[in-house]
């Protein structure tokens, strides 16, 4: 029962402890799946190979060099006993012809010498450790070894009983497994082939997923969508799962217009004859307050059903965004307002042209009712257009401004009374600029009123 009792806490302690980790990992990985995946796949491989190279330094490579070590190291001993064995005066240019003929090694004898003081030891003393361990256990002479000098030579010097001292000098691939280069070649070679193999199968299973993402953005900005579902078997579901919605959507958008439609062709219906019962009617100030109140109502209609409609089913197609804006001027100076336009950029951007007309018609108008002086500029760079609309009016207060954006909302005290509006403007403006894939801002104006800014995906 103890056990059981403290397995608890364990587990507990153990996933506190992976989320802690992959919330610090998250933080500095990279947020693209493809990335990732190539993560998944080096991350391992580097660490085998690491272990592997290190196995193979620290026990083939120094037991390889150490045996060598000890076979030069032989030789070397071999020449002193011989040169000690001598009965009378040694030969010694005997002995160093033979070394040179059947060991490779050069040798020669320095009489009444003095060993050179110890040089710093190599980045990697693995051969110069091994040679000088071999040199004490096999001739226990003083000795002076140099493997860094000459690139492709070691040389040893080794102090004699009788006071000479014996010069060897040795092709380092005697002593040395100069060799292993050749595994790291092929480690890091075979290593680089697997990757690129693995880099261009892992970008073969990535596309469709990049592709299935850009049709969910294309059909959500309201374009013309394309989509075939390939890849793995969970992408091919995903990809048929986005086309059974995006048929359910277009489905109820079209019932949905089609009851539009209906409502808005009876309930037109029903004003024309309103306006007819009225023009037959005798012209009294009644009659004129009745036509006014059917007017207001024919229009207060055209916005709700605008707000609902939302002209989803309008394609996207490159828009010149100079003529809309020169359209719209002329319209706001009709009025009687004074109106500036600037454009920076590509004038052209690919956005639902009547649904972009409506909403800009609906920010300059909001501007024209609560200020005299407007401001339109116009920022198209790379793929994001920026659009702002500037008035002089009395502005709305920070706190305020998202309570606009909500449906039949009209803030009478912050701006003035808008007898013929239905509150709607904005929300028509912000739904059209969501179904661009952007939105809509409200900030403070250069000119002391508001300005909304427009950001969207062109």
């Amino acid at each position: 029962m103890a056990r059981v009792a403290l397995a608890g806490p364990v587990l507990d302690a153990g996933r506190s402890l992976g989320r802690t980790l992959t919330r610090g990992l998250g933080t500095y990985l990279p947020k693209g799946l493809y990335a990732r995946s190539l993560i998944i796949i080096i991350t391992p491989m580097v660490l085998l190979q690491s272990v592997v190279a290190y196995v193979f330094m620290e026990r083939h490579w120094q037991l390889v060099t150490q045996r060598l070590s000890a076979a030069v190291t032989s030789d070397i001993a071999a020449l002193i006993d011989i040169n000690a064995s001598y009965l009378q005066e040694p030969d010694r240019d005997t002995l160093s012809r033979i070394a040179a003929e059947r060991l490779g090694l050069d040798v020669s004898f320095v009489q009444g010498g003095r060993l050179p003081p110890a040089i710093p030891k190599p980045l990697f003393p693995v051969l110069e450790e091994a040679l000088s361990d071999e040199l004490r256990r096999q001739i226990n002479r003083p000795f002076w070894i140099d493997t860094v000098g000459h690139s492709n030579l070691i040389e040893v010097r080794i102090l004699l009983k009788d006071g000479d001292i014996l010069k060897v000098r040795a092709r380092r691939s005697l002593a040395y497994a100069s060799n292993s280069h050749i595994f790291i070649v092929w480690m890091v070679g075979t290593s680089l082939i697997l990757l690129l193999v693995a880099i261009l199968f892992l970008r073969n299973q990535i596309r469709p997923i990049q592709k299935l993402a850009a049709a969910a953005q294309d059909f959500g900005r309201g374009r013309d969508v394309e989509f075939r579902p390939r890849g793995a078997r969970e992408v091919r579901q995903a990809g048929h799962a986005f086309l059974e919605m995006k048929r359910r959507i277009e489905r109820a958008i079209e019932q949905r217009t089609t009851m539009l439609n209906g409502v808005s062709h009876d309930l037109r219906t029903i004003l024309t004859r309103f306006r007819l019962s009225l023009a037959l009617l005798q012209q009294t100030p009644e009659v004129d307050d009745l036509r006014r109140d059917v007017d207001e109502m024919g229009r207060m209609l055209e916005a709700y059903l605008a707000f609902a409609r939302g002209d989803l089913n309008e394609p996207a197609v490159p828009t010149d965004l100079a003529a809309l804006l020169a359209e719209a001027q002329a319209d706001a100076e009709r009025a009687g307002h004074q109106t500036a336009i600037e454009i920076e950029g590509d004038p052209t951007v690919m956005v639902r042209p009547d649904a972009f007309r409506r909403l800009l018609f609906n920010l300059i108008s909001n501007a024209a009712r609560h200020g005299d002086r407007i401001a339109i500029s116009a920022t198209h760079e790379q793929r994001w257009l920026v659009l702002n609309v500037d008035d002089d009016g009395p502005g709305i207060p920070p706190a305020a401004r998202e309570e606009v954006f909500k449906p039949f909302v009209r803030l009478d005290e912050a701006r003035n009374q808008d007898e013929g509006g239905s509150g709607l403007g904005l929300s028509i403006a912000r739904d059209i600029a969501r179904s661009h894939g952007g939105d809509v801002f409200l900030g403070d104006s250069p000119l002391g009123g508001l300005r909304a800014s427009v950001r969207l995906p062109a």
